[in-house]
């Protein structure tokens, strides 16, 4: 499979299936929670928007990495959760509803912040002799065709025809997590020879982002009195980016398959640090049971 057909087709349709299956849960209802816990919302919001980008920078920066993987780095703390993180927050005994809830508010943002904040660590991980590589308005409007347009077409098929988009969602769920996989095996295959020059670039990195922006998550919540439930929540939306969207920006828009490579590690390790979450609170849940 050649590299544009890949950047341009298939990360691009894939991430908007994986929208598109987001959009399919998704009811009005899930955008009118912050009246309910606006003090969960809050802390979920600035927790990913305001410090996530924060411990990226300073980890990209402080950790040796070459400009173009300290970009694609970046790139992952500027992204909002995946749907992934709604599944493990709910595998978690976590609060599902506030999990959704900072996912869709936390994707209509970064359509916003991705491009501003994304162009502004390119200047200063690439430098500015060159053409900068994110062009703001372009940019804008590809990633709402990616991201926002799918989630609106999911929310009105779901209000719509409910049944039909219910079946339609366990489809898409499937299918993107298997186009992902497939995306990440041709990342992989493409750049095998360097894979573990690269993994050891970004290795320290991308443990370094996920562990310190999930602490971060837990003990801002913790410090906000939050219930157990939120701040697993917190937790988890915090540190499960969405791999395939920073995927999609770095080897489809950016047009460069070595800036996915964080993005494709990151992808995997988060399930690691999920799986903890996990056992810590459903063994959380239980002692709260008894």
């Amino acid at each position: 499979m050649e590299a544009s057909f890949l950047s341009a087709v298939v990360l691009p349709t894939s991430l908007a299936i994986i929208m598109l299956g987001m959009g399919l849960s998704l009811l009005p209802e899930d955008f009118q929670r912050i009246k309910k816990y606006p003090k969960a919302v809050s802390a979920g919001l600035i927790s990913q928007l305001v410090f996530l980008p924060i411990i990226g920078f300073i980890v990209a920066t402080v950790v040796p990495m070459q400009p173009e993987i300290a970009m694609g780095l970046m790139i992952i703390a500027l992204c909002p959760g995946g749907a992934s993180s709604n599944i493990i927050t709910f595998l978690a005994k976590g609060d599902v509803a506030l999990s959704v809830t900072l996912t869709a508010f936390s994707s209509v943002i970064t359509v916003l912040t991705i491009p501003l904040l994304g162009n502004l660590a390119y200047q200063h991980f690439i430098g500015t002799s060159g053409a900068i590589a994110i062009p703001i308005g372009k940019t804008i409007l590809q990633i709402f065709l990616m991201t926002l347009f799918p989630i609106g077409l999911g929310m009105g098929l779901r209000q719509i025809f409910p049944e039909f988009a219910l079946s339609l969602e366990k489809v898409t769920n499937r299918l993107a997590g298997a186009l992902l996989a497939i995306i990440i095996l041709l990342l992989t295959i493409r750049e095998w020879q360097r894979i573990p020059d690269l993994i050891q670039q970004v290795g320290v990195g991308v443990v370094l982002l996920n562990t310190i922006s999930m602490f971060t998550g837990f003990c801002i919540s913790k410090l906000l009195k939050l219930n157990p439930a939120q701040q697993i929540c917190i937790t988890i939306e915090v540190g499960l980016q969405s791999g395939s969207l920073a995927i999609a920006i770095t080897a489809g828009l950016l047009k460069n398959p070595e800036m996915a490579i964080p993005a494709a590690v990151y992808s995997l390790f988060m399930y690691l640090t999920g799986f903890i979450v996990i056992c810590y609170g459903r063994k959380l849940a239980a002692t709260n049971s008894l």
